[in-house]
C-alpha cells in the first residue's frame, strides 16, 4: 500500500478523497476506471473507516452477493478491487485546509504538512470523525482502561466464556448479541424500552434466541452502575424509570449507544450544511462549490439511505460527473467492466 510520509511534500493528483472507509475505496476504483489518479486521506491509522475501527469482525448482511461478510474482509476486497489503480494512502492525519487554486482545482494541506493537489476532491468521510457516546456512569474510565467497557469488538474471541451484558437498541447491540451469543458465557441485553431500532428480521432472531434461553433481555432497564475492584467488572447495575434496581453479574459491558459525529475543519470550507452533513445534488452527488462531491454517510439530499450500498452507487455517480473536469472536451462513452476489463497491475 503506498503512503507518502514525507511532510511538506506537494502530491499532484487527479482526485483527492478525504475518507477511506468503504465508499472512499470503492471511489478509487469507480475513478480509476476512468483513467483518473486518485489520493486517499484518513485520519485513521489504516484504511476501511468504521468497519475496521467499530467492527471487523460484526457481520454485514446487505452487501449484494455477499449474505454475510465481515467488516475487516470487506474493506480487503475493496482494498484488492482498488489496488490495480495505485492510489496514494496518506493515513493517520486529516485534512486541516481546502483551498481553490488559479485556473482550477484545489489544493489540501494535511495535519503533517503534505499539500495535495486536485482538480476534483470527493469527500467520503463517514460523518466526520466520529467517537462513542460514552453513558454517564461513576468510574467509568478505570474499567475502560482494562478493556471492562468497550464500544467495538475487534476480536469475537476476547470475549469467549465471559459474561457479557449489551447495551444498545440499534443494529449493532442486537447484531453483536446474535453474533456473540454461542460464544460468550452468557450475553444479556439492556433497552429501555420493547421496540428496538434495528433490522426486524435481527430483532425477531434475538427475541427467539431470548425464548430458548441462548440469551437474556432485560427490558425496560437502563445502565445505572458498575461495581467492581481496580477496574475489573463483575456486575452492572440496572434501573428501570421507577427506580427497581437489578445487578446482572458481567465481565464486559457492551455499550452501542451510537456514535458523536463532528465534521471538522470541513465545516469551515463554505459546503452546504444540513445537520452536520452535506448536502448534494442527487443526481451528480456534487456540493454547492463545483468540483467538491460528497459520497456515503456525509452526504444528503432527499431520499438518502444511508447504507453502504448507496455510496457505492453514488461513488460512481460522482466519478462520471468528475470526468470531464479531468478530461475537458473528451466524450465519455460508457462501457460496462465486462466488456472493457480492469488494467492488470
Amino acid at each position: 500500500m503506498p503512503d507518502q510520509n514525507a511532510p511538506h511534500v506537494a502530491v499532484e493528483t487527479d482526485v483527492a478523497i478525504i475518507g477511506a472507509g468503504p465508499t472512499g475505496l470503492f471511489a478509487v476504483f469507480e475513478c480509476g476506471m476512468l483513467r483518473m489518479k486518485c489520493v486517499v486521506i484518513d485520519t485513521l491509522e489504516a484504511i476501511g473507516g468504521q468497519c475496521s475501527a467499530l467492527y471487523p469482525e460484526k457481520p454485514i448482511y446487505d452487501i449484494p452477493a455477499h449474505p454475510a461478510i465481515a467488516g475487516a474482509d470487506l474493506v480487503h476486497r475493496l482494498e484488492e478491487q482498488a489496488a490495480p489503480f495505485s492510489p496514494i494512502y496518506l493515513l493517520g492525519r486529516r485534512v486541516e485546509a481546502l483551498s481553490e487554486r488559479d485556473g482550477g482545482g484545489f489544493e489540501l494541506r494535511t495535519s503533517k504538512g503534505e499539500l495535495v493537489r486536485a482538480r476534483a476532491v470527493i469527500i467520503a468521510a463517514g460523518a466526520g470523525a466520529f467517537g462513542p457516546n460514552r453513558p454517564p456512569l461513576n468510574d467509568l474510565s478505570a474499567y475502560e482502561a482494562t478493556g471492562a467497557v468497550r464500544y467495538m469488538v475487534a476480536r469475537r474471541e476476547e470475549l469467549r466464556n465471559k459474561r457479557v451484558v449489551i447495551a444498545g437498541g440499534g443494529d449493532s447491540a442486537v447484531d453483536w448479541a446474535l453474533s456473540l451469543k454461542g460464544i460468550a458465557k452468557r450475553v444479556t441485553v439492556v433497552h429501555r424500552r420493547p421496540k428496538f431500532r434495528a433490522a426486524p428480521e435481527s430483532v425477531a432472531q434475538m427475541e427467539a434466541a431470548a425464548t430458548m434461553g441462548e440469551l437474556d433481555l432485560a427490558i425496560p432497564y437502563q445502565l445505572h452502575g458498575l461495581t467492581g475492584k481496580d477496574g475489573v467488572l463483575d456486575h452492572v447495575v440496572l434501573a428501570t424509570l421507577k427506580g427497581e434496581e437489578k445487578a446482572v453479574p458481567a465481565d464486559h459491558l457492551l455499550a452501542f449507544f451510537g456514535l458523536s459525529m463532528e465534521l471538522g475543519p470541513i465545516a469551515e470550507w463554505g459546503l452546504g450544511l444540513e445537520k452536520h452533513h452535506i448536502t448534494v445534488n442527487p443526481a451528480t452527488c456534487e456540493t454547492n462549490i463545483p468540483g467538491i462531491h460528497a459520497i456515503g454517510d456525509v452526504a444528503t439530499y432527499p431520499g438518502k439511505l444511508k447504507l453502504i450500498l448507496q455510496g457505492f452507487s453514488e461513488a460512481a455517480m460522482a466519478a462520471h460527473a468528475i470526468h470531464p473536469r479531468i478530461y475537458p472536451g473528451e466524450a465519455l462513452h460508457f462501457e460496462y467492466s465486462t466488456s472493457k476489463g480492469v488494467p492488470a497491475e
